[in-house]
């Protein structure tokens, strides 16, 4: 979580499933979270859509952190940060 403006801004990791769009990648970030009566851990995956630049280069399965911003479209809720190597 990155604090900007005195605001918490969320940021997460995730790799690239998708780069077929203009401008647009699409995300799938993983979150372990615990079952409340078996205590169990497993994992959630969720799929976001974020805005990219058009002069950085993203491939499939790049590891990539993304941060919350304001809505860009219907449903680009985020931007791209940068590329984890």
């Amino acid at each position: 979580m990155a604090v900007l403006w005195n605001k918490k801004i969320k940021e997460m990791i995730g790799s690239v499933v998708s780069i077929k769009m203009q401008d647009t990648i699409v995300v799938k970030a993983s979150v372990v979270t615990m079952h409340p009566i078996y205590k169990k851990r497993y994992v959630k995956y969720k799929k976001c859509y974020a805005h990219i630049d058009s002069g950085i280069e993203c491939q499939v399965g790049d590891r990539v952190t993304i941060r919350q911003s304001r809505p860009l479209s219907k449903l680009k809720r985020r931007t791209f940060v940068s590329k984890i190597s």
